[in-house]
């Protein structure tokens, strides 16, 4: 199959499966109501649920000329959420689900230890303190540095979070998928609003913390002897060290605000609200890093600033998001998603007439020390919502460049990784 239809098909398949579907749309299935029980007569106190499904038809990769076109199905994700609001100042939160369900894992009997399963996301309690002033603990999704460090799977703009995941640093090396064991406080005043944390990292960081700058260099060189699993490296007198990791973020709302309830910020309102937001953030892992070659402790250190607009127009809408993150792990070093140096992330989408059809393109370029070329990924495609956020299909082209830390690419071989996927998603 061509290139050129391997393009058209995904867009076909988009098209037919909107106009199938808009035919004969009652006006009641407009009306989204919430999964919600209420514990007593005015509703103050209440458990809601929330549970989506997102159903993914991905080709293989259409830079590698030796392979015919195939497609496969996976499950992105399977999720659970149930928000308990024990009273007007008490919430408990429960989040456990499945991720990356695929031909690859799936098992004859759901058994075994490479099969994905339902797992611990987040648990957290909280309590509002005054009306500017939350503190929670558990495993939080309040995270620092940038908005889509607390990206929303569920109210995306694109198709996915962007790969290198640069606003997800920490994904599986202190975290556990994003989400971290510790205290947050949050909270707002007039425009200004806040998040920061105190968090215990996990001490078995993804692929051992170790430095990928060598799958960056021909000659196999290590530019770095730095291993980011500094809690596991106990000083001489027997020390433990990096055991906290600090992070916030603090956000302007130039118009409206956003709502603080939940961490995961919002990729598109639809229409509902105006929103155009500054934001600065920090990540800080003291001690965090091990150079192995000097058996010293060294310290995590990024910074991060964004810019955030969803607007609505008289019968469309537009929505625009610009990030930039300065990494520091140490000289040279590159993580599993980072790495020491720049990383720039921009998207735009419109949304066309009755906003049932919104296209967009995202792109980012990762400048790191350890790599020679810049990393580059681009994602293009087009959302029809079917019922919003509820239930909507999703198709983009995907494509990254030169990041050697992908499977699919190899130094002085194939340096362009590009897949059409089709995303299906329903949430109640």
């Amino acid at each position: 199959m061509s290139i050129k239809k391997t393009i058209l098909f995904p867009v076909f398949l988009l098209l037919v499966c909107s106009i199938g579907i808009s035919q004969d749309r009652p006006e009641k299935e407009n009306q989204n109501k919430q999964l919600k029980i209420n514990l007593n007569e005015d509703g103050s106190k209440y458990l809601r649920f929330l549970l989506w499904n997102q159903v993914w038809l991905s080709s293989n990769d259409l830079s590698n000329s030796n392979t015919d076109f195939q497609l496969s199905t996976s499950l992105r994700r399977s999720r659970v959420l149930v928000i308990g609001q024990v009273t007007p100042k008490i919430l408990i939160l429960t989040h456990f689900g499945q991720n990356s369900l695929n031909t690859e894992n799936l098992s004859s009997l759901g058994s075994g230890s490479t099969v994905p399963r339902f797992f611990l996301h987040s648990a957290w309690s909280e309590i509002k303190l005054s009306n500017s002033f939350y503190v929670g603990a558990g495993l939080h999704y309040w995270n620092g540095l940038s908005r889509l460090a607390s990206y929303s799977s569920t109210t995306s703009m694109t198709l996915d979070q962007s790969r290198p995941y640069n606003a997800w640093h920490s994904l599986g090396i202190s975290d556990q998928f994003a989400r971290h064991l510790g205290i947050y406080l949050k909270g707002s005043t007039g425009k200004f609003e806040y998040r920061v944390a105190w968090n215990t990292p996990g001490q078995s960081p993804l692929g051992d913390g170790k430095d990928y700058s060598n799958l960056f260099t021909l000659d196999d060189v290590v530019l770095s002897s730095l291993s980011y699993n500094g809690i596991s490296e106990p000083t001489s007198s027997g020390q433990q060290k990096g055991r906290a990791v600090y992070s916030g973020y603090v956000k302007y709302n130039f118009l409206e605000n956003e709502s603080m309830k939940l961490p995961y910020y919002t990729g598109t309102y639809l229409g509902k609200k105006k929103v155009l937001a500054v934001g600065a953030g920090f990540f800080f892992h003291p001690n965090g890093m091990y150079d192995t070659a000097k058996e010293e402790h060294s310290s995590v250190k990024h910074l991060a600033v964004d810019v955030f607009m969803d607007y609505p127009l008289p019968r469309d809408l537009i929505n625009a998001y610009v990030s930039v993150h300065n990494f520091d792990y140490g000289e040279g070093y590159i993580s599993r998603w980072g790495g020491t140096g720049r990383a720039v992330y921009g998207q735009v989408g419109y949304c066309f007439a009755s906003r049932k059809i919104m296209p967009y393109i995202a792109y980012s370029a990762s400048d790191y020390e350890g790599a020679s070329d810049f990393i580059e990924a681009m994602n293009v495609g087009v959302n029809y919502f079917i019922k919003g956020h509820n239930c909507k299909i999703t198709a983009e082209y995907h494509s990254i460049l030169k990041d050697y830390r992908e499977s699919a690419l190899t130094i002085g071989g194939q340096d362009r990784f590009s897949q059409f996927r089709i995303q299906l998603h329903v949430m109640i």
